[in-house]
């Protein structure tokens, strides 16, 4: 067993990680900004290292500075949580030249999973659909190209994207050009990275995604699916499984693709696989080599913490259960609380907790890092907690969410609470055939 894990992260992700390590054993290292000293993942952790000023590139992407706090603590283990430098192959490998344990995947994996047109190749070679489409495009003409032998319309798309970033869809010639060039530089922006490639854009898909956990003896499991239609700009909002949009059928071939997909790479630990479903069809489009914002989903369908698991494999201990063991009961649902005005067009809203009282009561669960009096900086991602909500069938969830969203009172700040108390009541959402382009 790990002795010291050192968390590479912030806020509710860190907490959850420290909870995960007490449960275990195992001591815990919280690193934290200027912005973060009075933070609950801190004051939880056994340990906490300032790691630079509030601009997350001068402190939680600042991987020296992370590597030094390890060795300076002692820790003999990294987890990166989600984010920052969750999926990034350079700091893996640097942990590793460090002589600690990355908690994930090894940086080849990543760096095989990361690239999407390479994990479209070995989706192929691992017999899984992929969305009709295109290898990495070098310029506008090579993506006309491309698309004129796919059809339009077309998505063109970051290679080394994430988060909904390095997206456009184009209707034809002139606009792919245009879309090619303004995703081009999004993608180097953000990524460092300008490669684009195209995939066929279907107009109403589901956005599905299947949990997958790997060993290091070559143990492959999926904990089923998570439905992840409801998005805003291609960012989630809530999250439920199992989902209401497929088949018996779907479900069961889409997580036997994603178990041979993590195979084919030779995957070791948390990761999740993300398909479109239109109608019986499925397609891969990328695969997230860490665990996912929306993984308390999963944890409340059947039972398995994957925090513990993650730390039990990294370890170097087998998967604690086989495929038939894993437990697949009821409906889960999860709603992100963004610290920002829905009425407003999402205008974040960072600031202080003046009152805050948190629902509770059975299948229910709130993942988050905030209290009464802290203050929200404005310097990182707008999320502030996670209600996570099971029933034991979807309509049963639907009104228990309801009854836990109206407890919850975030007061000081605006959230997106209101914006979920109307989709809950939303004809599309109850009906449960809302897909991506709803």
């Amino acid at each position: 067993m790990l002795d010291k894990v050192l968390i590479a992260n912030r806020s509710e992700i860190a907490l959850r990680v420290v909870r995960a390590c007490r449960e275990l054993g195992v001591t815990s290292v919280a690193v934290y900004s200027d912005a973060d000293e009075e933070a609950l993942h801190v004051r939880h952790a056994d340990e906490a290292v300032n790691i630079g000023p509030p601009p997350a590139g001068k402190s939680y992407l600042d991987v020296e500075a992370i590597i030094e706090a390890a060795e300076e603590t002692g820790a003999d283990a990294v987890h990166p949580g989600y984010g920052f430098l969750a999926e990034n192959a350079r700091f893996a490998a640097a942990c590793r030249d460090a002589g600690l344990v990355f908690i994930g995947p090894s940086a080849e994996a990543i760096e095989k999973m990361g690239n999407k047109s390479a994990a479209r190749r070995l989706a192929e070679e691992a017999g899984v659909p992929v969305v009709p489409g295109s290898e990495e495009s070098a310029s506008a003409d090579a993506a006309v190209e491309t698309a004129e032998e796919i059809g339009y319309p077309v998505m063109v798309k970051a290679a080394a994207g994430g988060g909904g970033r390095g997206i456009r869809v184009a209707e034809g010639e002139e606009e792919l050009r245009k879309a090619f060039q303004v995703a081009k530089r999004e993608a180097e922006s953000a990524f460092g990275d300008g490669s684009i490639y195209l995939e066929k854009f279907l107009a109403g898909p589901h956005h599905v995604e299947v949990q997958v956990m790997a060993d290091h003896e070559g143990n492959v499991i999926h904990l089923y699916e998570r439905e992840c239609s409801m998005q805003r700009r291609r960012q989630k909002v809530l999250e439920e499984a199992p989902s209401p949009g497929i088949s018996d059928d779907v479900r069961q071939q889409m997580c036997g693709a994603a178990v041979r997909l993590a195979r084919e790479a030779g995957y070791a630990n948390a990761g999740t696989v993300e398909f479109l479903v239109d109608g019986d069809d499925f397609y891969f489009i990328e695969m997230n080599t860490r665990i996912q914002v929306e993984h308390p989903v999963t944890e409340m369908l059947t039972g398995v913490d994957l925090v513990k698991e993650q730390i039990l494999v990294a370890s170097g201990e087998p998967l604690s259960l086989k495929q038939e063991d894993v437990p697949f009961v009821g409906h889960a649902m999860e709603f992100r609380i963004n610290a920002e005005d829905p009425d407003q067009d999402f205008m974040p809203s960072p600031g202080e907790i003046t009152s805050l009282e948190v629902p509770g009561g059975p299948g229910v669960r709130v993942d988050s890092a905030i209290y009464q009096g802290y203050t929200i900086p404005p310097f990182y991602d707008s999320m502030v907690g996670k209600l996570v909500v099971w029933g034991l069938d979807r309509e049963e969830a639907i009104h228990r969410s309801g009854r836990a969203l109206r407890e919850y009172r975030l007061e000081g700040i605006k959230t997106t609470i209101p914006l979920h108390l109307r989709l809950l009541e939303d004809d599309a959402f109850r009906s449960g055939e809302y897909h991506t382009g709803y």
